[in-house]
Formats: structure tokens, C-alpha cells, sequence
């Protein structure tokens, strides 16, 4: 499907709050820019989390969705937060099932050399939805060869 209109959706995913007593403030997931292709994710915390230098928190987002099957939600670091305070997704790109219906969690890495601090409402992640194709394999003797063949890391120089 494509379409030029970015404020109209190809697809419409459901989304449940999960704590909404606690601040029904607290935004959605939501695209920061018309042609975004990943919608920012908001930390979910009571207090301020820090994150010290080289170490992983697992911060909430407050919310479950239920995508549809066919997709899945990759999770993915937000550049700003990687560029300029080392801050990344430890399993990045996180992938988020179809049947998954749990609370979204952001692993986040401190790749930095300082402490960082996660506060309430802080974008800490994106989210980006996918399209899924699901292989068959097949069992060979051998496969075709290519102009690569067999060049691994760094075939092509440096």
C-alpha cells in the first residue's frame, strides 16, 4: 500500500493504557514529524530512573498494542539520545510479535561515559511497523554461486 497523504494511515493498530490513572497526560506513541518513519515511545516511570555509565534499565512504556498479523514493531534507539548522551537499545532492533499483547519495555543501554537520567514523559525509543514475510526453507546439496561467494566481514576493504 502506499500513500502520500502521512496523516492518513494504511493500517490502524490497537493500543491499550495500562496505567492511565496515573497521568492520562502521558502521550501515545506518535510520529514527530509528517514523513517520520518511526512513532517516539514515552517512558512510563514514577520516579526519575538513572542509568549509570555501562550499565542496561528496562524502562516501561505504559502500553500494549495488538498488531495485526502480517506486522511486527521494531523498536529502535532514538539518533539524539545515541549521539549525544550514548544512550541505545541493547537488543536494538527489538522486535515486537504480532501476538505479543504485553506491555512494550525499552532495554536501554548507557554506552556513555556519564550517568543519564530517565524522566516521566521522556521519548526514550521509536517504534517502527513492519511488514512480515514468513520463509519456507529447503534443503539443498549446494547453493548458487555469486560475485561475493563467500567474502565475509570486511571482503571489500576497510
Amino acid at each position: 500500500m502506499t500513500n502520500d497523504k502521512p496523516d492518513s494511515p494504511d493500517l490502524t493498530i490497537k493500543i491499550l493504557k495500562l496505567r492511565p490513572e496515573d497521568d492520562p497526560r502521558l502521550p501515545l506513541p506518535r510520529y514527530m514529524t509528517a514523513h517520520a518513519s518511526g512513532m517516539d515511545l514515552c517512558a512510563d516511570i514514577r520516579d526519575d530512573q538513572v542509568i549509570e555509565a555501562a550499565t542496561i534499565a528496562v524502562i516501561p512504556t505504559g502500553i500494549a498494542i495488538a498488531l495485526p498479523p502480517g506486522y511486527e514493531g521494531e523498536i529502535r534507539p532514538r539518533s539524539g539520545l545515541a549521539f549525544k548522551h550514548g544512550i541505545s537499545i541493547i537488543n536494538s532492533p527489538g522486535t515486537i510479535d504480532s501476538d505479543y499483547r504485553g506491555e512494550i519495555k525499552i532495554a536501554l543501554i548507557n554506552l556513555g561515559t556519564k550517568p543519564y537520567t530517565v524522566h516521566r514523559g521522556d521519548r526514550i525509543a521509536q517504534l517502527v511497523v513492519q511488514k512480515v514475510y514468513r520463509a519456507k526453507l529447503e534443503v539443498v546439496d549446494r547453493l548458487e554461486k555469486t560475485e561475493r561467494d563467500e567474502g565475509g566481514f570486511g571482503h571489500t576493504g576497510v
